[in-house]
C-alpha cells in the first residue's frame, strides 16, 4: 500500500515534482516551475537550484533547467514519454469531464508502472496527483492492461524466482497471474481495487502503438467509496474513447 505520510515535508515534496516534470516533460523555466508547483518564482528558484547542486538538473545558458545526470530518463523522455504525455493531458482532462474522477497515464518499466501524467478532478474527495510515482505492475490496473499484451516468454521472465529473489514474499503466483492477465485481455480492462493504495478503486485500458501493443495505459481512479459495479460500463466506455482518441492523434504525429 503506499498512502501518503502524515508527515509529509512540503519542500521536500515540491522538490521531487520538479525531479519528475524535468525528467518526463523537459526543460522549463523558474516561473512555469513556479506556477505548475502553486509557489513563489524564488522558492522554484531555491529548489531548482538544490537540484542542480545534486545533479538532479542543469541549468542551460537560456536559463532554463532540464533533467540532470541522475535522473535517467533524461535523454529518451524528450523524445517518446515526453511526446505521449503532451499529447495525452489534454485527453486525460476531457476524461476527467465526462466522469468526474481523477485520471492517469502510465508506461510500463520492468515490473512496476510508472505514473507519467495525472489530472485531478475536482471533487473535494478526490484521489490526488500520482505524477512519478511507482507501484508494482501485477497490482496497478493500468499495469495489468499492460502485462496482459507481453508474450509469455517476456512475462516468465519478468517474474522468475531468480528476479524476485530479494523479495520472495512479493513475488505473485504466476499461476493465478496468468488467469488474471488472460480475463484483462478478453474484457479489454482491469481493475485494481484497494491494492496498490487503501481506499482507491482504479479502472484501466491500454493505449496502443500502431503495432497494435500496448505502448501506455490510461486510468480513472476514486475513492473505493464512490465505486460500484453500476458505474463499469460508463467508465470503461469513457476511457475507450480516450484511449482511442490518444492512438489517433499519436499516429498523426507520427505520420
Amino acid at each position: 500500500m503506499k498512502n501518503p505520510p502524515n508527515y509529509a515535508i512540503r519542500s521536500v515534496d515540491y522538490a521531487l515534482q520538479l525531479a519528475v516534470m524535468l525528467q518526463v516533460e523537459g526543460p522549463l523555466g523558474v516561473g512555469e516551475a513556479a506556477e505548475r508547483l502553486g509557489v513563489a518564482p524564488s522558492t522554484a528558484h531555491r529548489l531548482l537550484a538544490m537540484l542542480v547542486y545534486r545533479d538532479f538538473a542543469v541549468q542551460f545558458e537560456d536559463r532554463r533547467y532540464a533533467a540532470g545526470p541522475v535522473l535517467s530518463l533524461g535523454a529518451s523522455s524528450l523524445s517518446h514519454t515526453s511526446r505521449l504525455r503532451a499529447i495525452a493531458m489534454p485527453h486525460l482532462s476531457a476524461l476527467v469531464e465526462r466522469v468526474r474522477e481523477s485520471a492517469n497515464l502510465t508506461i510500463l518499466s520492468g515490473d512496476h508502472v510508472r505514473f507519467i501524467g495525472t489530472v485531478e478532478c475536482t471533487q473535494a474527495l478526490r484521489v490526488g496527483n500520482r505524477e512519478g510515482m511507482v507501484f508494482p505492475a501485477h497490482l496497478a490496473s493500468g499495469g495489468k492492461v499492460m502485462l496482459a499484451d507481453l508474450p509469455p516468454e517476456r512475462l516468465d521472465m519478468l517474474y522468475s524466482e531468480d528476479k524476485w529473489a530479494d523479495r520472495p514474499d512479493q513475488r505473485p503466483n504466476l499461476v493465478a497471474l496468468r488467469r488474471e492477465l488472460r480475463t484483462t485481455r478478453e474484457r479489454g480492462f482491469a481493475i485494481n481495487a484497494g491494492r496498490t493504495e487503501a481506499g482507491v478503486t482504479a479502472v484501466g485500458r491500454a493505449v496502443r502503438g500502431m503495432d497494435g501493443t500496448a505502448q501506455a495505459a490510461v486510468s480513472v481512479s476514486m475513492p473505493t467509496t464512490r465505486f460500484s459495479r453500476d458505474r463499469l460500463p460508463g467508465l470503461v466506455g469513457a476511457l475507450a474513447v480516450t484511449a482511442r482518441d490518444i492512438e489517433e492523434e499519436m499516429r498523426g504525429a507520427a505520420g
